[in-house]
């Protein structure tokens, strides 16, 4: 009973200063997203104090969700040395259990954390996110300004003899409505023959609608058109899947998107990378725990100085720098998704455990 006894008084610790952790975290990243809202939209049309905060509201889960190995980090952290100062640790020792026995709740509670942040956490901040893209968006369109962060990435058609690369400044209703639009042509030999620029342009059955056009051709001067059409064989299916950002899709329907992304014969590295992130999230958050009780566990045993605990924090944040980097890797099809993904978490939970080892058992 005694192992069970302290096990739920540890664990209820962990949850106690994990909550203090989200509640402080969630605050400042609310107070901070809502301020830099304020500042870039307040002279928006239909933009009110009311609409900022509910806006940063929808995005807080999002971003929130980037900064959870960070904060587990901390969380274990802060309550290892938390019962080391009041030498609870030694009295658990001194009853005969090891450290595997009473880190387990920690562990527990991190694993936990990680499932809550990918099933939960990831579809809400997802579902929020797109609410609040959606609320900029009809407070630019109300004050006719554009969208310059949301970059359509080049787009290259081929339709019979045509050879077209699309690119915009921003797009609207899922790509089939760009904005600040230019279009190269190209002829047999891979030559531009002709570059339209328009305004805007909009993808209607078989071509694209171009509005206030400006042609430039080789071997003519430009030429203004109030409108223009485009022939195109694109699907407004094809246009959802090929921007859609990794981050913005909620984990139970990677898969999925996943598969409509094969289907048109577009690159699925990106979201598979994702999937096996959020997948592996749990086990990158015991590799952290196991890492903060490396240096924790042996500041108040060996008295150690600030900098042992510091190297627990340097430690940790390399091995999170270290994870987006190889996701990076993964995303651009540089090593296999599934690699670049577990394979920095599984040598981290082997190192921490080494280490741990080490450190009591010799």
């Amino acid at each position: 009973m005694i192992p069970r006894t302290l096990s739920r008084y540890f664990f209820k610790r962990y949850v106690i200063t994990a909550i203090w952790f989200l509640i402080g975290v969630s605050g400042i990243i609310f107070l901070a997203d809502f301020s830099e809202t304020s500042r870039r939209m307040s002279g928006f049309v239909g933009y009110t104090v009311t609409g900022g905060l509910l806006m940063s509201l929808l995005r807080l889960p999002q971003i929130l969700q980037q900064t959870i190995p960070t904060l587990t980090l901390f969380i274990g952290m802060t309550t290892l040395i938390a019962l080391n100062r009041r030498s609870e640790l030694v009295v658990t020792r001194a009853a005969g259990l090891s450290v595997w026995q009473f880190i387990m709740p920690f562990v527990f509670g991190a694993f936990l954390i990680g499932i809550f942040s990918t099933f939960a956490l990831n579809p809400i901040g997802a579902w929020g996110q797109s609410l609040a893209s959606n609320m900029e968006t009809n407070w630019r369109k109300a004050s006719n300004a554009s969208k310059p962060s949301n970059f359509l990435p080049w787009i290259r058609q081929i339709s019979g003899d045509n050879d077209t690369v699309i690119g915009a400044k921003s797009y609207e209703d899922g790509g089939t409505e760009l904005v600040d639009v230019a279009l190269f042509h190209f002829d047999a030999n891979g030559r531009i023959f002709l570059r339209q620029d328009a305004a805007t342009a909009t993808l209607e059955d078989g071509y694209w609608q171009l509005n206030n056009v400006l042609e430039t051709r080789t071997d003519a001067p430009p030429t203004r058109k109030a409108t223009a059409q485009v022939r195109t064989n694109l699907k407004r299916e094809f246009l959802q899947e090929s921007i859609t950002k990794p981050e913005s899709v909620a984990f139970f329907d990677i898969l999925r998107k996943v598969e409509a992304a094969r289907s048109f014969g577009i690159s699925t590295k990106a979201l598979e990378t994702q999937f096996h992130s959020l997948l592996s999230l749990p086990l990158l958050l015991v590799a952290m725990t196991l890492i903060a009780a490396t240096v924790s566990l042996r500041f108040s045993r060996m008295a150690q100085s600030r900098s042992v605990i510091l190297g627990g924090i340097v430690s940790g944040f390399v091995l999170y720098v270290v994870t987006v980097l190889v996701r990076a890797f993964g995303s651009s099809g540089v090593v296999p998704p599934m690699v670049a993904v577990w394979i920095p978490v599984v040598v981290a939970m082997a190192l921490g455990a080494t280490i741990l080892l080490h450190q009591e058992d010799g």
